[in-house]
């Protein structure tokens, strides 16, 4: 592994290029935090995907193209005088020592759950209303519910343990279930709403995290589906002259060899 200097030298062998590319290439001359930010979003995606398919290299990566965009967005900041990379670092340090008292501080913690309650706890005494604040408005519904689990959680709204989650889960099932028969689509898509927030909240209770499991089975069902493509094809027929039975062979085919 590299030194701590060779590490501070490769940052700022970063910040002379980012410098460079904003001063004399017509492309990065343009950019603003708006044309980047939708960018930086499909970098953390991609991010995302290299780690669930625990492809280090590419994370490795992927992590330099966010760090490009931390930088690229400090560079713009200075440009304006408003901040600089220095800024930007000084104010995570900051905030790290604030939010650690039982580091930095004389606060004692027994375990995880008492440092996330304090976290949540301090962060309302810095001035945010409402420990939901910190959830971001863009966030894809599912990641949100989660977060805003977490979130309530941590200043102690939540279930004792995880027998009474499943509780909750089967009521909300059974009044889903209730709407379906009335079939009131604005009351199904209600309960449809409760059950998946119901089940998000049982996975968080579980340890799992939901987003990522999903994925997972996303990528699971991709492959297999690709399996029972190119096995039509290698027959060829087209998976709408198939039978479901036909197929249902070739599906299991696919859960053994993926």
């Amino acid at each position: 592994m590299n030194s701590r200097k060779d590490q501070l030298k490769a940052i700022d062998r970063l910040l002379t290029i980012m410098d460079e590319l904003r001063e004399q290439c017509p492309w990065d001359k343009k950019q603003t935090f708006e044309s980047l930010r939708h960018l930086t979003i499909e970098e953390t995606y991609e991010l995302g995907d290299a780690i669930l398919d625990n492809d280090l290299q590419e994370v490795k990566k992927e992590l330099g193209d966010l760090l490009l965009h931390i930088v690229f967005y400090a560079r713009i900041g200075s440009e304006t005088r408003d901040f600089d990379i220095a800024d930007v670092a000084n104010d995570i340090c900051e905030k790290l020592i604030s939010r650690h008292p039982h580091i930095y501080g004389d606060i004692e913690v027994q375990d995880e759950e008492e440092v996330k309650r304090n976290w949540e706890n301090l962060k309302l005494k810095e001035g945010k209303k409402s420990v939901l604040e910190g959830v971001p408005k863009s966030l894809p519904a599912l990641v949100k519910a989660n977060r805003i689990q977490d979130k309530v959680a941590g200043v102690g709204f939540d279930w004792e343990e995880p027998g009474q989650v499943w509780e909750k889960l089967q009521e909300e099932l059974k009044e889903f279930q209730d709407e379906v028969k009335g079939n009131d689509k604005r009351a199904m898509e209600n309960e449809f709403g409760d059950v998946l927030f119901s089940m998000i909240n049982y996975a968080r209770f579980l340890n799992i995290d939901p987003e990522n499991a999903l994925e997972r089975t996303n990528k699971k069902f991709t492959k297999r589906f690709k399996y029972l493509e190119e096995k039509a094809r290698s027959l060829g027929k087209s998976l709408k002259d198939m039978s479901l039975e036909e197929m249902d062979v070739y599906w299991a085919e696919a859960k053994k060899s993926r």
